[in-house]
């Protein structure tokens, strides 16, 4: 009989450092919301949106709205997603809470809303890029896109933007237009923070190179590049002959160089450059230049 191969249970120092990244995550979040969000009257999108936007219209403050929206998306998470993703995020949502309330009496940083709006995106995109990153979330329509993806034919990013539509378009009726719009800004500035946090700052690339000189080029891309490539079996589309395909991760600032690499050696060849979500690999950081 085949034997079951164990899942590999967390380490006590990895699983202390991925729960402290989750829990700064989560202050840097309550700081945005905080100090330069809720003076403002500028909100993000999704659940921490609707209860900035609830904060405002009733008694019940942010602390309060941000968990209690958040568990039935928690819930629904653990049955779906798994145990350690639903308990990752629920520890998010609690600091965020925590840390809202001891922020809560500080003065804002900055009443310009510009300036708010800049600054409380970025801090916003680091905590949540963090808590993301780190195995969570703090934003339960997030959960919900990916539940509800699996039933009907759009995507998770699709779902989102779709429900964010309806909170601005509150936040609108709430806070009037211009508030509004300074809140699709501040999301903006804070998805696009969120990327570059779970990704990370170095963007690579991934190159296909189609020639028929392909060992050159090879020999040539680890010499003068520095970059170990992959030689992939292919075959035309029309001619039907075999192709060997290299396949290479570069950074985007190697892609000149690369380029004239290939051209010096076959000015025939077929490159194709594509953006990488994410490289890992002990020996990717070494380049010869």
């Amino acid at each position: 009989m085949e034997q079951v191969k164990q899942h590999k249970k967390e380490s006590l120092p990895h699983l202390i450092y991925r729960y402290g990244m989750i829990i700064l995550g989560a202050g840097l979040a309550a700081l945005s919301i905080e100090l330069f969000l809720i003076p403002n009257q500028i909100i993000d999108g999704g659940i921490i949106g609707v209860s900035l936007i609830l904060d405002y219209l009733t008694p019940l403050n942010f602390a309060i709205l941000v968990i209690v929206l958040n568990l039935p998306f928690m819930y629904s998470g653990y049955k779906q997603i798994g145990k350690t993703f639903s308990i990752s995020s629920l520890v998010g949502i609690v600091f965020l809470a925590i840390f809202e309330t001891q922020l809560h009496h500080f003065e804002p940083f900055t009443n310009e809303l510009i300036l708010a709006t800049v600054f409380g995106g970025l801090t916003l995109g680091v905590g949540v890029g963090l808590v993301i990153r780190h195995g969570g979330s703090l934003d339960g329509t997030e959960i919900f896109s990916i539940l509800i993806t699996k039933k009907i034919p759009f995507s998770i990013g699709e779902i989102v933007m779709f429900l964010n539509i309806f909170v601005f378009a509150w936040a609108g009726f709430v806070f009037g237009p211009e508030r509004a719009m300074y809140s699709i800004l501040t999301y903006y500035i804070a998805f696009k923070t969120i990327d570059t946090v779970i990704q990370g700052l170095d963007e690579t690339k991934a190159v296909l190179i189609v020639s028929d000189h392909y060992e050159e080029i090879s020999s040539a891309i680890l010499d003068r590049l520095g970059r170990g490539t992959t030689k992939l079996m292919g075959k035309g589309g029309y001619t039907d002959a075999q192709k060997e395909v290299i396949y290479a991760v570069i950074t985007r600032l190697e892609v000149t160089k690369l380029k004239n690499i290939v051209y010096d050696i076959d000015k025939q060849a077929f490159i194709t450059i594509m953006n990488t979500q994410e490289t890992k690999g002990a020996k990717f950081k070494s380049p010869i230049h």
